[in-house]
């Protein structure tokens, strides 16, 4: 299974499908359940998990109808790139599951456009108190109420290569985003290598947008217009932008995505990688001097300390005509017991509570054979006391992978010497308010 990654959609269908959805009839088609009918199943749609996890899902299910034979389940497990173009389709032609995994981004995009139930009616008392609160929160819209239910996590740590820190003359990796101009000037002088990769190719990671809420950035206001050209947004570009041009990060940052980055760390290359602890396992095969020099710490943050996390989650479409049930299976998905199954399993960690303290209490008092398996250990401990500060750090809005590819794009310019850092800002926020006036207009 990837972990979370951006998808990559087919943009031009995309549009395509959510122009037919807001026309008048298709609007009916979101809104309107169809009458129940008790012979068919509950259609679970789920991404990329089969076939590694067949048989949890498999057990899983078994579990479910053993204590539901009135509501057994249909499984179907979809690519990473094809749900948005499936789900979009399937709402159009009034098909959609009752249970669909969703990252939040695309769910709030769905919810904007009234195709997702709002659960707060049907959640039973004392349902949100099972999970991490952040993450909770996160799956709740402002406007459209409690839109999913979480379900996995991931957190980013950084793996740092701590036989170029001692060359570099240096005891720690940076903490804080303020830092790592220095470090990074350290790491390329003395030792020639770079010190990070973040990309700013506009469909591949958020880290760098991510970065930016952490500097003190507002990426939208409440009407969903710029709110990024401000001092602390100027700070914040200025930043990246000096340095790509002080020759401190990558030339490739503008051209290529994460996966460069994964090559030059374990190429010995670079200092620091953002990756979660699971990716240790790849650096220990396919790097293994690399591997015995590497060290997780805690991920760069912004002032306050706040980390992010990426989550996926399950949500009812609007359209089921058994939402109830189909809320009963999320949460009976999300449980503790099946939470703490799952990421025994998938490199992943759990947004239940009880799955949460389980897992802590197992690699507490877990005795690892060699020093790959104790690397491990200890880097999985370190995420789960990072989700302690974690939370969703870009707002999910409908629109925000649009804002994303805006940002970058203008960051790009500015770091070839296109354009003033300023300039990027200023333009980035025209472009974006462009969008936004024609998507929510003013009323």
């Amino acid at each position: 299974m990837q972990t979370l990654r951006t998808m990559h959609w087919d943009r031009r269908l995309r549009m395509t499908l959510i122009a037919a959805a807001l026309a008048g009839s298709s609007l009916m088609a979101i809104g309107c359940r169809p009458q129940p009918r008790a012979d068919q199943p509950l259609q679970l749609w789920t991404l990329q998990l089969a076939p590694k996890f067949n048989t949890y899902m498999d057990a899983v299910m078994t579990a479910w109808t053993s204590d539901h034979p009135d509501a057994p389940v249909r499984w179907t497990d979809l690519p990473w790139g094809s749900v948005e173009r499936k789900l979009l389709a399937a709402v159009f032609a009034r098909t959609a599951p009752d249970v669909v995994n969703l990252n939040p981004p695309f769910a709030a995009n769905l919810a904007s456009k009234g195709g997702l139930t709002d659960l707060t009616p049907l959640l039973p008392e004392g349902a949100a108190d099972r999970y991490l609160p952040s993450v909770w929160r996160a799956a709740r819209d402002p406007h459209a109420g409690q839109i999913a239910v979480p379900w996995y996590l991931t957190v980013r740590l950084n793996l740092v290569n701590q036989g170029l820190l001692q060359q570099a003359g240096l005891k720690q990796p940076p903490q804080r985003w303020k830092d790592v101009p220095a470090f990074a000037r350290a790491i390329r002088e003395t030792t020639g290598r770079y010190a990070l990769f973040v990309t700013v190719v506009p469909d591949d990671s958020a880290e760098l947008l991510e970065s930016l809420v952490q500097m003190g950035v507002t990426l939208l206001d409440g009407r969903q217009r710029a709110a990024f050209a401000t001092p602390e947004g100027r700070r914040a570009f200025a930043f990246w932008v000096d340095l790509y041009r002080q020759g401190l990060l990558p030339r490739e940052v503008v051209s290529q995505g994460q996966s460069r980055a994964v090559e030059l760390y374990q190429s010995g290359a670079l200092a620091l990688l953002a990756k979660g602890p699971e990716f240790l396992r790849s650096i220990q095969t396919n790097a293994p001097q690399v591997a015995a020099a590497t060290r997780a710490h805690p991920p760069l943050t912004g002032a306050d300390g706040t980390a992010n996390v990426a989550l996926m989650t399950l949500a009812v479409p609007r359209q089921s005509a058994r939402p109830r049930e189909a809320l009963a299976l999320a949460l009976f998905l999300t449980n503790g017991p099946n939470q703490a199954r799952f990421v025994q399993e998938a490199p992943v960690l759990p947004s239940s509570l009880e799955a949460l303290a389980e897992v802590r209490a197992q690699l507490e008092a877990a005795s690892p054979e060699g020093s790959q398996q104790a690397q491990l250990r200890e880097a999985r401990l370190l995420s789960l006391a990072t989700l302690e500060r974690a939370r969703v750090l870009v707002p999910s809005s409908p629109g925000i992978k649009r804002l994303q590819s805006i940002i970058y794009t203008q960051l790009q310019r500015a770091m070839l010497g296109q354009i003033s850092s300023d300039q990027a800002v200023e333009q980035a926020a025209l472009e974006w308010n462009r969008y936004a006036e024609a998507r929510w207009p003013e009323h």
